[in-house]
């Protein structure tokens, strides 16, 4: 480093309320501006037209100015925002007429008094016009109100999915316990938080929330028809190994969608459990449609034995249309209803966690 200190090139430019210095030196080391109501003190290490060195100036402003100069540190320059104590457009920047040396305009930011008043003028407008367009959105009463319920509607059903999760676990990898009895324990708490789960079709179709109304309805539904028509209407499919598997994954689901969409109504965005909502459901969500698809494959024999919930047409037709039959159209709109599905959270996918969003962190 070389002996004694030096002026580093200051550039500067105004406005009717702001003035404007760029100072030429990289890689600037820790930078002291000491300030008064009328001069601007400079010092700081960096390298400049002189190399690595110690580069200060001092400014004495022509009108006085508010302390506490912005100093903005890049890897190319520095960066210095100085606010005046009056907003009025002043004729030149130092109180002596004669400019000095290492000062010159700021050309990229130079603007004369006549285009500055035409900008103050249209930042003035725009705000009147943002204030306006505010003003006409009317106020919703209720908003607070509505934000508690969502935040109480997804919290409680994460703590009745976390204890079915939980209890799963804990039965089968330390108690020890059997896949079979798997409905008995459990069903309970499913029938309850599968039933609160039509709240989400109404949340949809009210608009209290921005979630579209038919991937709601094919999930609801969907999984409210496995859990109430056929394993809650034939007992010889509750004791089958298959609905620890669908209790599971519907489960394990739901542990990320309803803490990530809580978290949302608070306006708090957690990026590990952003990814996993938007990513978990890639294998979840084919696993709990191929679990779905064995508990109505496994139905379909017992319902054509049993002959429950058939209908037969009077005669003379004489004709019974077994409930079997719409098992298996069932099957076919339970895989179309998974496409739909799948084409949604992919979207949401490309949306939350696609290259642009990353570009734009």
């Amino acid at each position: 480093m070389a002996g004694g200190s030096l002026r580093p090139h200051v550039h500067w430019a105004q406005r009717h309320r702001e003035l404007y210095l760029r100072v030429e030196l990289s890689d600037v080391q820790v930078p002291l501006c000491a300030d008064c109501i009328s001069a601007l003190c400079f010092l700081a290490q960096g390298h400049g037209a002189k190399g690595d060195n110690i580069y200060e100036f001092q400014i004495e402003f022509l009108e006085p100015v508010e302390p506490k100069p912005v100093c903005r540190v890049t890897q190319r320059q520095l960066n210095i925002t100085v606010q005046k104590k009056e907003s009025h457009w002043w004729e030149r920047l130092t109180k002596q007429e004669k400019r000095p040396l290492f000062l010159a305009p700021d050309f990229d930011r130079w603007l004369d008094e006549s285009d500055a008043e035409m900008e103050l003028k249209e930042k003035e407008e725009e705000k009147i016009n943002k204030m306006k367009i505010e003003s006409r959105v009317p106020k919703d009463p209720f908003k607070h109100l509505k934000k508690g319920y969502l935040i109480m509607y997804n919290l409680v059903q994460f703590l009745g999915f976390s204890w079915i999760f939980v209890n799963m676990t804990v039965r089968l990898f330390i108690l020890g316990k059997s896949f079979y009895d798997t409905f008995h324990t459990i069903a309970d708490m499913m029938y309850f938080c599968q039933t609160l789960a039509l709240m989400e079709i109404l949340n949809s179709l009210i608009g209290l929330v921005r979630s579209p109304l038919i991937p709601a309805v094919i999930q609801v539904f969907g999984r409210n028809f496995i859990l109430f028509v056929v394993l809650g209407s034939l007992e010889e499919m509750q004791s089958k190994a298959v609905v620890f598997f669908l209790f599971y994954f519907w489960s394990i689901i739901e542990l990320f969608r309803y803490p990530y969409y809580m978290l949302s109504c608070m306006g708090i965005e957690w990026k590990p459990l952003t990814w996993l909502r938007y990513t978990s459901w890639i294998p979840l969500y084919p696993l709990g449609g191929l679990a779905e698809a064995v508990c109505l494959i496994q139905s379909i024999p017992i319902f054509n034995e049993t002959g429950k919930f058939s209908l037969g047409l009077p005669n003379p037709l004489n004709v019974t249309i077994q409930f079997s039959f719409l098992l298996q159209v069932y099957l076919i709109a339970l895989f179309l209803g998974l496409f739909v599905n799948f084409r949604y959270l992919y979207k949401q996918r490309k949306q939350h966690l696609g290259p642009k969003k990353r570009k734009m962190k």
